[in-house]
């Protein structure tokens, strides 16, 4: 597959329809009124980061992307329906520049991230939305609004944790490939390497990390000698950086010093962030004989500058481990100690993980304050109501005796029984 880092594509977002001016004519109306819908929505240009890309290459033969636009309004009250989005689908890593300004629009840098780089125009209204009680037959609607046009360039930075660099022919391509399931091409010549190559560098406790070959660099790479500065954005995102220095260089007369010295000049030129990331220094291709004499001679140099110096052979495999343990040291502890966070639209550093983990200070328990209890609320007593005076009853009327007759009758009736 070809390898693409930078291409340069416009996008246009979809117009919005017009809205539509109409008056109802129908059967048993009498003056229906207007009935102009609104126009829809344009669709937008929307980029989303996938990781199942790795190049720009679908962008190379394909700079135009346009979204559709949406569809005007209708008689009837009917609103014109809106356009769907236009999703482009870019590799993590992947930064998008304004082509005229240069500025920085999104960094694509998290899988699943979208942004929408151009936004779809607005729908006009129709006719109906304008009728008032004083202009009760509006024979105007408004027009949708354009969509963004913008004119943009794609750069892709690959994500890697550790990049390789060095001289070309150095053995960055033999060295990933010792250490990862890389393929890349390995040849006893200069420039071998012509794109980035990644590696899954699997590590102790189940932990792995990404590390990244870059093509080869040599003095004026800044300028663009060589493969120029065309590949040195890949390195921007490593976080640590291991550079390979080639003691056999001696054999074509070149200084190892100062071939070390080349390349941290041009790191500084091109971005003062390379110059200050954490870097793993490592002499190379002792298996051979003149690299193994000029190795004192190098290693009496760096402790000057009380710069720890790594011994590795990529062919033989010698130092391999030391080189993983270095690089993991860098890439996890530093990771685990320091961190920083985004608060309120700035960066600010956080305690280290020592006193971020550190157990906090048993405080005292607070004395809960014994509350009085109120004395109870005493009612005043309430005044017996006056006695009423008893209401006056009515003498009881006395019985009267029975009348003599009665008695009489019932003594005679006795007697006849």
């Amino acid at each position: 597959m070809k390898f693409v880092d930078e291409v340069q594509i416009k996008v246009k977002a979809g117009d919005g329809g017009n809205g539509a001016v109409a008056f109802r004519r129908e059967k048993f109306i009498d003056k229906g009124g207007p009935s102009g819908g609104d126009g829809g929505n344009g669709g937008s240009v929307i980029f989303k980061a996938t990781e199942q890309l790795t190049t720009l290459l679908d962008f190379r033969y394909h700079s135009l992307y346009r979204s559709r636009n949406g569809y005007h309004g209708m008689g009837s009250d009917m609103n014109g329906a809106g356009s769907d989005d236009l999703i482009l689908e870019t590799p993590v890593g992947t930064v998008v520049r304004d082509a005229h300004t240069g500025n920085v629009l999104v960094d694509l840098s998290v899988a699943g991230q979208t942004f929408v780089i151009a936004k779809g125009g607005r729908g006009g209204l129709g006719n109906i939305n304008f009728a008032t009680s004083t202009r009760q037959t509006p024979r105007f609607a408004q027009d949708g609004t354009p969509g963004e046009e913008k004119d943009l360039t794609l750069e892709l930075k690959l994500l890697a944790d550790v990049g390789i660099v060095g001289f070309p022919n150095a053995g960055k391509s033999t060295l990933i490939s010792r250490v990862s399931r890389a393929k890349p091409k390995v040849a006893d010549y200069p420039f071998t390497t012509l794109v980035p190559n990644l590696g899954v560098v699997p590590y102790k406790d189940k932990k792995s990390f990404v590390m990244a070959d870059i093509p080869g660099l040599i003095e004026g790479a800044s300028e663009g000698a060589g493969l120029g500065h065309q590949f040195l954005r890949h390195v921007e995102r490593c976080r640590v950086l291991v550079h390979l220095v080639d003691l056999s260089a001696v054999i074509v007369g070149r200084d190892p010093v100062k071939d070390f010295d080349a390349i941290n000049t041009e790191l500084k030129k091109y971005s003062g962030v390379l110059a200050g990331k954490p870097m793993v220094v490592v002499a190379n291709k002792l298996d051979l004989p003149d690299a193994r004499e000029a190795l004192p001679k190098f290693l009496a140099a760096m402790e000057k500058r009380r710069i720890h110096v790594l011994e590795l052979s990529g062919a033989t495999g010698e130092g391999l481990e030391a080189l993983l343990d270095a690089c993991a040291r860098e890439l996890f502890s530093h990771a685990s100690l320091k961190t920083r966070v985004k608060q309120q639209g700035a960066l600010r550093d956080v305690v280290t993980a020592e006193t971020a983990f550190r157990a906090p200070k048993a405080e005292k328990p607070a004395v809960k304050a014994v509350k009085k209890k109120a004395p109870p609320m005493r009612t005043p007593a309430r005044k017996a109501a006056p006695k009423r005076p008893a209401a006056k009853t009515a003498p009881v009327a006395k019985k009267k005796p029975a009348a003599k007759k009665t008695v009489v009758k019932k003594a005679k009736a006795r007697a006849r029984a």
